[in-house]
């Protein structure tokens, strides 16, 4: 993740995260600027870009900082799938919880750059935890649980697609959570059938 390195270089990524938050959130997107949020933070605007190398990319990292994929070896093997699913889901269903992944994907919407800033930043976060189980073709799994991730995010909460809206979360965790488990146990991504191991 850009800006690492250290104490002080993790000190100044914070100052900048909680400028642009701030930011974004009283003047949105678009009327946000690097500079304006280099000033509120106290930095030159080089070192915004050297942290998060465009406004897309400030603008994902301030609002999916706290995103933390669950640890997926501590659920039963054939669980992993709704797991994923349930965990992101109850963030977005919390009426206060999730205001800054819904605003993140209502600006991804309009945003080529947002979105795929938005992909990649889910799809690396999902990459470990999917590595760690062993898995082979981790990127690509993580790509595919992401897109599906995000288009039920799209459909439920932001184009409000009927009944896909209205169906309880349980429901929508039921019909989903098998698919990302295709994913998951799969034996070789695009190729063969689904219904890898359990």
């Amino acid at each position: 993740m850009p800006g690492t390195g250290g104490p002080r270089s993790e000190g100044t990524r914070r100052a900048i995260l909680r400028a642009a938050r701030s930011m974004f959130a009283a003047r949105g997107f678009e009327q946000t600027t690097i500079r304006a949020v280099a000033a509120e933070a106290d930095v030159d605007a080089s070192m915004v870009m050297r942290y998060f190398q465009s406004k897309a990319g400030l603008f994902t990292a301030a609002v999916s900082t706290d995103l933390q994929v669950p640890d997926l070896s501590s659920a039963l093997a054939g669980r992993r799938g709704e797991l994923l699913v349930r965990y992101f889901v109850s963030r977005w269903e919390e009426p206060a919880g999730d205001d800054k992944l819904i605003a993140l994907l209502r600006t991804a919407v309009s945003s080529d750059a947002v979105a795929e800033q938005v992909q990649a930043t889910l799809s690396q976060r999902l990459t470990g935890p999917i590595a760690a189980l062993g898995a082979e073709q981790a990127p690509e799994r993580a790509a595919l649980i992401a897109a599906q991730l995000l288009g039920l995010a799209l459909c439920r909460y932001i184009l409000r697609f009927e009944p896909l809206a209205s169906l309880p979360a349980d429901d929508v965790v039921a019909a989903v959570g098998p698919s990302v488990h295709d994913y998951l146990t799969r034996r070789a991504l695009g190729r063969g059938t689904p219904g890898g191991d359990d």
